[in-house]
């Protein structure tokens, strides 16, 4: 019992420690970020910026408002900049407890994780974000003239930056469903009608009330889950034929006959 208790502290001080290096990375670069925050919120708003009339500018109804919305962009970049530190603590907190072959499948499927929910966003700042920006502002009526607030812009960019990043996790889902058997390749061609209809579905719950940004989510989302079985497909392996084959009840007679008749010819 002793021994259990030691070595349950040891691993609470170990993910202290891990967590606290995971923190400092993050603080570390959130203070070198901090002096630009104004200019990368204007990064982060530049997709709505080039879509206002000419001289419009984005308001701020709050009063603390204007200073904290950049801090809070800045710690989302600090955080996307110091991931890499955080999965590795993160990595070697948990690699010690694994077997060989799941440290094999797991640094792979955290690396491609990590990278296809960075070309989520990605995807969603470049090309997601100016379509939809570009409608509203053409289906708008000519006599209102649009002054987002900053805050609702912040919300509304991260509910579908996590929105995509989500959903260019589809091919590590599905390649995971696969490997824990729950499914096979097979199956997932069989329901793909399902998904097909269930990505549209989720497409017009999560995005804003526009065709545009609901076929950028679905489409992407009904590609990744092709990539996905193609994937499992090739990591998957026929299951190898066992070496030993238990033999059958006559098999098993005709042995001890023949080790009886043995012991009888030897005497």
């Amino acid at each position: 019992m002793n021994e259990m208790q030691e070595t349950f502290i040891a691993h609470l001080v170990e993910l202290r420690d891990r967590l606290l290096r995971a923190m400092v990375a993050l603080v570390i670069v959130f203070i070198c970020l901090m002096p630009w925050a104004g200019e990368i919120y204007d990064v982060l708003a530049k997709p709505m910026m080039d879509t206002l009339p000419e001289g419009t500018h984005m308001i701020a109804t709050g009063v603390v408002t204007p200073f904290f919305v950049p801090v809070k962009v800045t710690m989302m970049v600090a955080f996307v900049l110091a991931l890499p530190v955080v999965l590795y603590q993160a990595w070697a907190f948990v690699a010690p407890g694994l077997y060989a072959h799941e440290r094999k499948l797991a640094i792979p499927l955290v690396a491609g994780s990590t990278l296809l929910f960075l070309v989520g966003m990605a995807f969603c700042y470049f090309f997601v974000f100016g379509t939809v920006f570009r409608f509203i502002a053409e289906f708008a009526p000519k006599s209102i003239v649009p002054a987002p607030d900053i805050e609702q812009y912040l919300s509304f960019v991260m509910s579908m930056f996590i929105a995509f990043g989500l959903t260019f996790e589809v091919p590590i889902a599905v390649i995971l469903l696969v490997k824990a058997g729950v499914v096979t390749v097979a199956k997932l061609r069989e329901i793909r009608p399902y998904v097909v209809v269930g990505a549209f579905v989720i497409a017009a719950i999560i995005t804003p009330p526009d065709v545009i940004s609901q076929f950028m989510l679905a489409v992407p989302m009904c590609l990744l889950y092709e990539l996905g079985i193609m994937l499992a497909n090739m990591i998957s392996k026929p299951a190898a034929e066992p070496d030993y084959v238990a033999p059958t009840a006559v098999e098993m007679d005709r042995e001890l006959d023949r080790i009886e008749d043995a012991e009888r010819e030897g005497k």
